[in-house]
């Protein structure tokens, strides 16, 4: 691991003030769940660390008829809340599903959302073409082991995946990102927050440089109760989603849903909200036919690779599940 040097500010513009001081080889940290392991791993090698842990951003409280969640809110904590658990049921799930409970004790929700991915190449620097960690060396996924990696929205220079269980959730509550920079103050879309790869897959989000999460918000949902959170992964302690799928319906029981949301996780650099499907739903009556209809264009233009052509079918009959779990 590369020497560092060390601050911990006790305002966020303070924590501002020194990322630009310091930059561009500064990292800050929260929970350091996922930072620390890239480091020891030599793939991230910052020259100053901006411990972020004593500032004012741990709350959970009640906004603009929604909720803001501060963004050192640990992932436990935010799980167990009572007005996450009855408002937002499918944010709890999620971010349950993730990780093991010691990580999520340490893990605050702004990291959460920071998460790097875990294809295999990108977490050992001795595989020396990966254009995540060293842009324009190419990608050893593509003829490597790629069972985990995307089947959507990949590109030519990357077909990593985003691990984040909870960033899935997030989609389909149209979360929205607070953030505060050296220009200020500004509110990113979740759907807007991550990138594909395209041909920068090393910028995997649309933050600007030295910008710090300050809080998610979730906006008011009347009907967020009727949802699921599904998880299909190789085993069921502490592993990434091969396919993970977050649906949200609003109907009343025996009459057509008024609105679906959903997006999957584990088939992407970024969750993948799913709004032909959307559409397709909206303002049906719930059946076995129009669901599989809507699983089927969940992975409309699936490009598989040679490992990973299971996710296809797999993602479909997750879709399926999900949706006849949450209209039951």
């Amino acid at each position: 691991m590369r020497p560092f040097s060390y601050t911990r500010p006790d305002s966020v513009d303070a924590a501002v003030h020194a990322y630009a001081e310091n930059s561009p080889e500064v990292r800050y940290i929260g929970g350091g769940t996922n930072l620390i392991d890239l480091m020891k791993m030599g793939v991230e090698r910052p020259a100053h660390l901006i411990d972020i842990n004593r500032l004012p951003l741990t709350g959970i409280e009640e906004h603009e008829g929604g909720l803001r969640i501060g963004a050192l809110v640990r992932n436990t904590e935010c799980a167990s809340h009572e007005l996450v658990r009855t408002r937002y049921p499918i944010l709890s799930q999620a971010i349950l599903a993730g990780a093991s409970g010691q990580l999520r004790n340490m893990a605050t929700m702004g990291g959460n959302l920071l998460q790097s991915t875990r294809c295999y190449y990108f977490y050992d620097p001795s595989y020396r073409e990966c254009n995540m960690r060293a842009p324009g060396s190419g990608c050893s996924a593509k003829l490597g082991v790629n069972r985990i990696h995307a089947i959507l929205g990949a590109s030519e220079a990357c077909i990593a995946t985003n691990p984040s269980d909870m960033s899935v959730a997030l989609a389909v509550l149209n979360a929205k990102i607070n953030v505060r920079g050296p220009k200020g103050d500004r509110v990113i879309p979740i759907l807007e927050f991550h990138r594909l790869p395209g041909a920068t897959p090393h910028i995997t989000t649309n933050l600007h440089p030295g910008e710090l999460i300050t809080s998610i918000d979730l906006p008011p949902m009347d009907f967020g109760t009727r949802s699921c959170y599904l998880k299909v992964r190789d085993r069921r302690s502490y592993a990434f989603a091969l396919v993970s799928v977050a649906a949200i319906l609003s109907m009343d029981t025996g009459g057509p849903m008024r609105e679906a949301r959903l997006a999957l996780g584990g088939v992407a650099l970024k969750p993948w909200r799913a709004q032909r499907s959307e559409q397709a739903l909206a303002g049906k009556k719930a059946s076995a036919e129009i669901f599989q209809h809507a699983a089927d264009l969940a992975v409309e233009g699936a490009k598989p690779y040679k490992d990973n052509a299971f996710k296809v079918e797999l993602a479909r009959r997750a879709v399926l599940r999900a949706l006849t779990t949450v209209s039951a």
